[in-house]
């Protein structure tokens, strides 16, 4: 899949997941003629203003007017290109809602949108400039694919793999340097499929993005300390959800806490809750992220602690769970 591109897992280190999408779609522009990027007038924020410096005739910048934005991009789509829109996560789930809905989604276009700056890291920037309502926002359009990558190596994955996937996607990252976790590519990454950061049989911690580093250090700590042992599923793609993954989970486990730095309604615990409550299987379950309020002002890493998206949250949320009681038999038909 990385054939011919010229980034390298090495770049990761002094690289945004901006950045890295940046120069991945250069490449993948050189073997795609099609695909084409589109801003609005936040090209060098986002980055893919290096896709317009390669391409400078395939980039289209539609200036502080993003509903036009996503009408551009659909146009587009309908004359058999692959569109590539970026702008802030904010901008591209709510001011421009009802044209990815209706203009994209509802005729189920080949649109890639990759929103910047989202969830709490712009957290200095206010309360406009947060954005923790869009999961829940692009997930419930049809035929919207929601992916929320762990890190810059898994967003270079996940602009390859979004290029084969028929239909809209909506690509979710940070603002900057958020930290490394991958170290390789050749992780086993595919489009709706989570991926078994560890193995456990105690509890599972179902998480994404930012989320995915605290969590499996968590999970380390955890078994070198009090002998838990936690299984941690990056849940990178929040829809299509891995529903194979959260069962086997459920079964092994019977403990289940999901961490996003999303509002509690509507994301990722949200798409697993509604998984569970499906199946009739009764486990002990929990979901942390942001609650139903308007997200603090201050700076990201204040916030995932505050908000106990840490380490220390993570590990601290587990010892609750472990805490709490289900029935241990294997009958499940008392639980429908």
């Amino acid at each position: 899949m990385s054939e011919g591109l010229t980034w390298t897992v090495y770049d990761a280190d002094t690289m945004t997941q901006a950045e890295i999408y940046g120069q991945v779609l250069c490449d993948l522009g050189e073997m795609h003629p099609e695909i084409v990027g589109l801003s609005a007038d936040l090209a060098k924020s986002t980055k893919i203003g290096r896709f317009g410096d390669r391409f400078p005739e395939r980039f289209f910048n539609a200036g502080v007017a993003e509903q036009n934005l996503f009408g551009m991009a659909a146009g587009l789509a309908k004359a058999g290109l692959t569109p590539f829109v970026s702008t802030m996560a904010a901008f591209a789930s709510m001011r421009a809602a009802e044209q990815v809905r209706t203009d994209i989604c509802y005729q189920n276009l080949n649109v890639k949108i990759i929103a910047t700056h989202a969830g709490a890291s712009f957290g200095q920037a206010g309360t406009t400039h947060h954005c923790t309502e869009d999961l829940a926002i692009m997930r419930s359009f049809a035929n919207m694919c929601v992916i929320v990558p762990a890190d810059g190596v898994e967003m270079a994955n996940v602009v390859k793999a979004c290029i084969s996937w028929p239909g809209p996607v909506y690509i979710r990252i940070g603002r900057g340097f958020e930290p490394r976790f991958y170290q390789n590519e050749d992780y086993g990454f595919s489009i709706g499929k989570a991926v078994k950061v560890a193995d456990g049989t105690d509890i599972t911690l179902i998480c994404c993005g930012v989320t995915v580093l605290p969590c499996a250090e968590a999970a380390r700590i955890l078994k070198e300390e009090e002998g838990l042992s936690v299984r941690v599923l990056n849940m990178h793609t929040i829809k299509p959800l891995d529903e194979k993954a959260v069962m086997e989970a459920i079964a092994d486990t019977r403990r289940i806490i999901t961490f996003e730095e999303h509002n509690l309604l509507g994301g990722l615990g949200s798409a697993v809750a509604d998984c569970i409550a499906a199946s009739g299987k009764g486990c002990a379950f929990k979901k942390i992220g942001i609650p139903d309020c308007f997200c603090e002002v201050g700076y990201p890493e204040d916030l995932y602690t505050h908000y106990k998206l840490d380490t220390d949250g993570v590990i601290e949320t587990v010892r609750e769970v472990m805490k709490m009681d289900f029935e241990e038999d294997e009958d499940w038909e008392d639980e429908v």
